[in-house]
């Protein structure tokens, strides 16, 4: 087995060493990631300038690229022979909810499986105040996660969006499949004025809360389970389509 390890911090993010270590039980593991922390670049890719990938040793590089860049380019460049999966992260932060549409993390899972190459994105959430989080739980279950994938494959154009709460694995209730939640933040825009006078903005505000549903993913987090919620990139509303075609318009 070829595994790939990418992220959204950044190569010497502590959360990406766990991973590719503990990832080192399921074959042989190669890092392709940012060099410089790259969150919430979304699925951004590098069209106007060039990538540069530096080695930093043995089936190890980081590029001076977006997550989607750092997974295009090992896919078809850096890495000689077929991948069978990439693992992206360990985020620090989770990514529930609306997070998936601008998180890096996810962004490089939805990179691998665009090129048809199963891939799971693993974050593991914080409390506010937390400086050295122990990834080590979020890696074993990522690991688990993993050979049931490889195992059992997933559909096309699909991937696992795993968060694991911020406890020790025996504290942690499981895993459990979970649809997205309604993630709420608050509307925030800071303004500032630079010193010529220019008016500048710090966007983005705090978590708030979650829309009651106790099945979607962050709150089953919030009750100590690790949500597991398969992501399909596949965006046409079939439903409406059909009533899209009934208008006399189209």
């Amino acid at each position: 087995m070829r595994i790939l390890i990418s992220n959204d911090d950044g190569i010497d993010a502590p959360g990406l060493a766990e991973l590719a270590e503990a990832a080192e039980a399921l074959g042989e593991v190669w890092v392709c990631a940012p060099e410089q922390e790259q969150s919430a670049m979304s699925h951004a890719l590098t069209m106007r300038e060039p990538v540069y990938a530096e080695p930093r040793g043995p089936r190890r590089f980081a590029v001076k690229g977006t997550p989607a860049d750092c997974v295009y380019l090992a896919l078809h460049h850096l890495i000689d022979g077929e991948v069978d999966l990439v693992l992206s992260g360990i985020n620090r932060g989770s990514n529930l909810g609306s997070d998936v549409y601008y998180s890096g993390t996810v962004a490089a899972a939805r990179e691998a499986t665009l090129h048809g190459t199963h891939a799971l994105a693993v974050s593991l959430h914080l409390e506010p105040g937390t400086r050295e989080p122990d990834y080590g739980p979020a890696a074993e279950l990522a690991v688990q996660l993993a050979r049931r994938v490889l195992a059992d494959g997933l559909p096309p154009l699909t991937l696992l969006n795993l968060n694991v709460p911020p406890r020790p694995l025996h504290d942690i209730k499981g895993m459990r499949a979970a649809p997205l939640s309604v993630r709420r933040y608050s509307k925030r825009v800071d303004c500032r004025t630079d010193p010529r006078g220019r008016s500048y903005y710090w966007i983005g505000g705090d978590h708030v809360d979650y829309a009651p549903d106790r099945g979607a993913d962050g709150p089953l987090l919030e009750a100590g389970y690790a949500p597991v919620t398969p992501l399909c990139l596949s965006s046409t509303d079939d439903a409406v389509l059909e009533m899209l075609r009934d208008w006399p318009e189209l």
